[in-house]
């Protein structure tokens, strides 16, 4: 029978001392000092220094048995360590336990990979593979834990504030016109097949028309997407929605949220209100909608300096309603020719020709523009930017909203070049929360020559620019607001439109959806909200995004339990899998041989 243990491998103290104790775990490590047995035992909670004497009855043959990552049983009496043995470091490093009983309840064979932080050197494919034993590294047991106090704080904030958890089905219907879905074929309606839900979104409404006033749920999404650092095709969403609100109520919410879970998890106090910036600031200052307020190297509008130009690389955009932006990568003048080769090709892909810059150093400019430009551009340029030597100043001229992409993106990788060389400190113990807010609820697609909702279709215009929704729907803002922090979105919401002839407008009068498809997507939601819908608007947090960001991981791999790899493979169990021929009959689905080229051609067809 298997010893039972009295305490984990972090609870004895020197105040123990003379105690018999029971532990179990496992064999962290193993020190023979001239026969005498010191060994690190582990389990989640920490470890303690066991002493095993081959010369106590019944413990010389089972030592030589005792291998690293072998789990162990032991009773034993705990003593102090001699003065100069005390591990300070290790909490319970002022005692071991003197071993009297050992049971071996499993010998492991020898890992793949090291048991300790030198593991993150290895393939990740390769510790996916082995997750089980990846998991027990200390390092990624606690990232298990800070999700754990996470969830914890948010359950009961929400608690507090009289929320409903409510779990919403995982078979859906398709909704195409999101992000591409994983489909699920019925066995029982031949033909026809499910979609595992993006969000919650739709059903969380339904909620709401049904009364339940205040839900919230930690759902589970899926999106058939290809992969990144902060992306998986399954993740965990804290999804929320409530009625009788509007945003400045969502606003106080979430700022009350977020303090409770920084303060449970990291032990830091938050100050609200957090500050809140327009789509279109966000935009001109910083280049993107999710700014890092952590440092400046604010964008600026070079367009008074330009206008008149005879640099016609400027001043073209600028005569069609373009825009000329600049930023001062201050100290990067002495980037190398292959950073700078990176940070064209950067701007490259996002629609730039090139990318202009001009240097300043050893006390004069240096640029293959220079010659193009007046001398009072160049002074009103030194001017305006605050040019000094070292510095060096990049630019971009297109359509506005390009030009800020474009220059938005050099400016985080400029960033990153100037924290490798030790000239911009980025600290990541300071977290500045933003509410980014009044987006465009539009966005015109030039391929589909159509307006597209910017975020979704059921977010409420601003009241006020409702009149421009058929005439000018490009400049109607949406009651949207995304929470951002330190360059991260950690979510976003909006008030939803709960006026089923707004909302019916919105769908075919201005996304140019037909009736026949709006009655078969969406019917259900114009008839529930003909029957008296309340006033509602929600938000959803990425919530492995948000534990990535307390854990101050690169990564959300890093705070999954079981994540999947950038191919989208779970290598442990080896998923996805192959489905056999009995099943793909019974499901009335064939599966179409990709061709040699292109596997992601392949595509099961009803």
């Amino acid at each position: 029978m298997m010893m039972k243990r009295t305490h984990h491998c972090n609870a004895l103290r020197p105040a123990n001392q003379g105690e018999t104790v029971s532990l179990t775990g496992w064999v962290d490590s193993v020190r023979d000092h001239g026969g005498i047995l010191f060994v690190d035992l582990r389990d989640r909670e920490g470890r303690t220094q066991l002493l095993l004497d081959p010369a106590h009855t019944g413990l010389a043959a089972l030592l030589p048995r005792i291998k690293p990552e072998s789990v162990i049983a032991v009773i034993g009496e705990v003593v102090a360590r001699p003065g100069e043995t005390v591990n300070s470091k290790l909490a319970t490093g002022g005692i071991e336990v003197a071993v009297t009983q050992l049971e071996i309840l499993n010998i492991s064979k020898t890992p793949p990979f090291p048991m300790d932080e030198t593991a993150d050197r290895v393939s990740e494919d390769l510790r996916m593979t082995y997750r089980y034993l990846d998991l027990r590294r200390e390092s990624n047991l606690q990232m298990l834990k800070l999700r754990h106090a996470t969830t914890r704080a948010i359950r009961n904030y929400m608690d507090a504030e009289q929320f409903i958890e409510v779990e919403t089905p995982m078979l859906f219907k398709s909704t195409p016109e999101g992000a591409r879905e994983f489909l699920v074929p019925s066995r029982m309606n031949p033909g026809h097949f499910y979609a595992l839900p993006q969000s919650p979104q739709q059903y969380k409404q339904m909620l709401m028309v049904g009364g339940v006033e205040r839900y919230y749920q930690l759902a589970r999404c899926f999106r058939d997407e290809d992969l990144r650092a902060d992306r998986q095709p399954e993740f965990t969403q804290l999804d929320i929605e409530l009625s009788f609100i509007d945003r400045e109520d969502m606003y106080a919410l979430i700022e009350g949220l977020m303090q409770r879970v920084w303060n449970e998890v990291l032990n830091v106090r938050l100050e609200a209100p957090f500050p809140r910036m327009s789509y279109n600031d966000a935009m001109n200052r910083f280049g993107v909608d999710k700014p890092d307020l952590r440092y400046g190297m604010e964008l600026v509008d070079c367009a008074q300096i330009f206008r008149n130009s005879e640099f016609k690389v400027f001043s073209a955009p600028l005569s069609s309603g373009g825009a000329v932006k600049a930023i001062n990568a201050k100290g990067l003048a002495d980037l190398t020719q292959g950073e700078l080769r990176n940070l064209e090709d950067v701007a490259k892909s996002l629609g730039a020709k090139g990318l202009a810059f001009i240097k300043c150093e050893n006390g004069g400019w240096k640029s293959p523009i220079l010659k193009f430009l007046s001398e009072t551009e160049q002074t009103e340029l030194k001017e305006t930017l605050q040019v000094e030597e070292g510095d060096i100043i990049f630019f971009a001229a297109a359509e506005w909203e390009r030009a800020c992409t474009i220059l938005g993106r050099i400016r985080l990788d400029a960033a990153q070049l100037l924290v490798a060389r030790g000239k911009l400190s980025i600290d990541p113990d300071v977290f500045k929360f933003l509410w980014v807010v009044d987006f465009p609820l539009m966005s015109y697609e030039e391929d589909e020559k159509r307006f597209v909702a910017t975020h979704h279709p059921f977010t409420s215009p601003v009241e006020e620019d409702i009149p421009l929704l058929e005439s000018a729907p490009q400049k109607v803002r949406g009651q949207h607001y995304d929470l951002v922090l330190n360059g991260v979105e950690l979510g976003g919401g909006s008030i939803r439109i709960h006026q089923p002839d707004l909302q019916k407008k919105v769908f075919e009068d201005v996304l140019k959806i037909p009736a026949d498809v709006v009655e078969s997507r969406f019917g259900y939601m114009l008839r529930a909200f003909s029957y008296g819908a309340p006033p509602h608007g929600g938000i959803a947090f990425g919530l492995d995004r948000m534990v990535t960001v307390l854990a101050k991981r690169s990564s959300i791999r890093d705070v999954i339990a079981f994540p999947k790899n950038q191919r989208g493979q779970e290598m442990m169990t080896g998923s996805p899998g192959v489905a056999t021929a009995k099943q793909l009959e019974a499901l009335h689905v064939r599966v179409v041989a990709p061709k040699a080229d292109s596997p992601a051609d392949a595509s099961p067809t009803a």
